[in-house]
C-alpha cells in the first residue's frame, strides 16, 4: 500500500510530491462540461480576452481537484477512510492553458477517532504552484485515515 497509516503521518511533514502537470484547454474544457459550468472566462475565448486576465482561465475547482490528487500516491492512496472537509481555499494566482503545475503537501495537524479506535483524523495543506513558482492553489483538507492493522 503506497499510502500512509495515522500513525506514519507527524505534523511538519512536508511532501514535495514528484509528480507534476501540464493543463491543457482540453482539461479545463471537459473539466467545465463534465461540472456544467458554462462559465464564458472559462470557455469563450473572445470573451475572456476583454478581461484583466486576456484570456480563457482553467477552472479552479480543477485546480484545486489536480492538486489533492497529486499528494495521494505519495500519503493516502489506500489508506483514506473518507475525506472530512476543506477548507480555506485560496487560488492566489490564474491557471492558463499550457500551466505545469507542481504540489506541496504539509501535515498541519492529527487526532485520533474518539468514535473509531482504528482512525484518525490528519488535516493537510495541499499547496499547488506554476512553474514560475507562483502560488495557485491552497487549501486545508482533513482526511479520515486508517491505523495501521493490528497483527493477530
Amino acid at each position: 500500500m503506497a499510502g500512509l497509516y495515522y500513525e506514519e503521518f507527524e505534523v511538519g511533514m512536508e511532501f514535495k510530491h514528484a509528480l507534476t502537470r501540464t493543463v491543457t484547454e482540453m482539461d479545463n474544457v471537459m473539466y467545465c462540461a463534465l461540472t456544467h459550468n458554462p462559465q464564458p472566462l472559462h470557455l469563450d475565448e473572445e470573451f475572456a480576452k476583454k478581461t484583466e486576465f486576456g484570456g480563457r482561465l482553467v477552472n479552479s475547482l480543477f485546480t484545486l481537484g489536480l492538486v489533492i490528487g497529486v499528494s495521494v500516491g505519495d500519503t493516502t492512496l489506500g489508506t483514506t477512510i473518507a475525506n472530512l472537509g476543506m477548507t480555506d481555499c485560496r487560488f492566489a494566482n490564474p491557471v492558463f492553458h499550457g500551466d505545469t503545475i507542481t504540489c506541496v503537501t504539509k501535515i498541519r495537524s492529527k487526532r485520533e477517532s474518539k468514535s473509531r479506535p482504528d482512525a484518525g483524523m490528519v488535516e493537510f495543506e495541499h499547496y499547488g504552484y506554476n512553474q514560475h513558482g507562483k502560488e495557485v492553489a491552497y487549501c486545508v483538507r482533513t482526511g479520515f485515515m486508517r491505523k495501521r492493522p493490528v497483527e493477530a
